[in-house]
C-alpha cells in the first residue's frame, strides 16, 4: 500500500494543476453551482489538516519547539521583512483604500494551515511549522490592526473582528490537531487505531486536490467579474512569490539554519493567510467586503499556482542539501 501511496504523492502536481483547472471549469460554467462549494472549504481543510498531523510524530514537537533559533528568525521573517516587502510592494502599485484593505489583510498574515502541507511537499520541516503554528497564530492577531493602521490608516483599527479569525483557528488548527493526536495514542493500543492511523496517510494528496477544486470553483466567478479592478494587484502576488524566497534565503544564510528548517522558513514567508482571512472580508462592511473578498481569493489562486512551483524549485534549486548547514 505504502508504494501506490507513493505513486500518487508522484503525481500530486498534476494532481493539482487538474484540481485548479476543474475547479475553474465548474465555477464559469455555473456560477449558482460553484457557490455551493464554498460549503466545503472549511470542512476539506479540517481533514486534509488531520491527515498532514496524523503522520507527525508529535512525541518529537518538543524537540522542534526547543529550537529557539528558527523560531526568532520565523518571527522576524514574517513580522519584520515580510511587512517591509508588502510596504514596498503596494508602494510601487498604489490602490484604492478597499482594495488596499484586502492586499494587506492577506499579505500581512502567514499561513497556519496548509503551509504545512506544502511544507512536507517542498522536503521542509513541517514539524518545526506545526510547533510554531500557535506562535504565528497569536502574533498575528495582535499586530494585524497595527499594521493595518500603519499601512492604511486611523479608521482601520478595530475593523478586523476576532471571532471569524479565531473561530477559523479552533476548526482548522485545533480541533485537528487534536483528533490526529487522540489517534496516534489510539494506534499505540490497538491494531485497528494503527489501521485508521495508516488509512490518514492517504489523505493529504486527494484532500488538497478538492480543496483546490472547492476554493476555485467557489470564488472564480467573483474573480472573473472583477478582473478589471483585480488585474492591478496580480503583479504585487506574483512579486512577493518571487521576492520573499530570496530575502529568505538571506536570513538563513545570516542565520546559519539547517536545510529543512531552511526550507521551512521559505514556506512559511512565501504562503499567506488566504484562507484563514476570508471570514475576515466577509466581516467587513457591505460596500467592502465583496471587493477585498475577491482580492483575497485572487491572492489564493496566484498563491497556489506559485505552490506548486515552490515545491520543486525550493529543494532543488533555493536551497538544495548540500550539508547540515547552508
Amino acid at each position: 500500500m505504502g508504494h501506490y501511496r507513493e505513486k500518487l504523492e508522484n503525481q500530486q502536481i498534476w494532481i493539482y494543476v487538474i484540481s485548479l483547472i476543474v475547479g475553474a471549469l465548474i465555477g464559469l460554467s455555473s456560477e449558482r453551482f460553484g457557490a455551493y462549494f464554498a460549503f466545503a472549504i472549511s470542512p476539506l481543510i479540517a481533514i486534509l489538516m488531520y491527515g498532514m498531523f496524523s503522520q507527525i510524530p508529535f512525541l518529537k514537537l518538543k524537540k522542534a519547539l526547543s529550537n529557539r533559533k528558527f523560531i526568532v528568525v520565523l518571527l522576524l521573517g514574517n513580522f519584520v521583512v515580510v511587512p517591509v516587502i508588502v510596504w514596498l510592494l503596494i508602494m510601487l502599485f498604489p490602490q484604492p483604500t478597499p482594495i488596499l484593505l484586502g492586499v494587506c489583510l492577506v499579505l500581512l498574515t502567514p499561513c497556519i494551515d496548509y503551509v504545512i502541507v506544502f511544507t512536507q511537499l517542498g522536503k521542509g520541516n513541517e514539524k518545526l511549522i506545526l510547533a510554531a503554528t500557535p506562535i504565528l497564530f497569536v502574533v498575528q492577531l495582535l499586530l494585524l490592526p497595527f499594521y493595518l493602521w500603519l499601512f492604511i490608516g486611523e479608521e482601520m483599527v478595530g475593523i478586523v473582528q476576532i471571532q471569524p479569525f479565531l473561530g477559523a483557528f479552533v476548526l482548522l488548527i485545533a480541533v485537528p490537531f487534536m483528533l490526529a493526536v487522540a489517534t496516534q495514542l489510539w494506534a499505540k493500543n490497538q491494531s485497528f487505531g494503527a489501521r485508521v492511523l495508516a488509512s490518514a496517510a492517504w489523505f493529504p494528496v486527494p484532500f488538497m486536490a478538492f480543496v483546490l477544486i472547492a476554493v476555485v470553483a467557489s470564488q472564480i466567478a467573483k474573480v472573473y467579474r472583477d478582473f478589471g479592478i483585480i488585474l492591478d494587484v496580480i503583479p504585487i502576488y506574483i512579486l512577493f512569490l518571487i521576492v520573499t524566497p530570496i530575502v529568505a534565503r538571506g536570513l538563513i544564510f545570516v542565520f546559519k539554519l539547517e536545510v529543512r528548517a531552511g526550507r521551512a522558513l521559505i514556506f512559511s514567508m512565501g504562503t499567506r493567510n488566504s484562507l484563514v482571512v476570508l471570514p475576515l472580508a466577509f466581516a467587513l462592511p457591505d460596500a467592502w467586503a465583496t471587493i477585498a473578498a475577491a482580492i483575497i481569493v485572487t491572492q489564493t489562486i496566484v498563491e497556489l499556482v506559485g505552490e506548486l512551483v515552490y515545491i520543486k524549485i525550493v529543494p532543488k534549486w533555493i536551497l538544495r542539501n548540500k550539508g547540515e548547514f547552508v
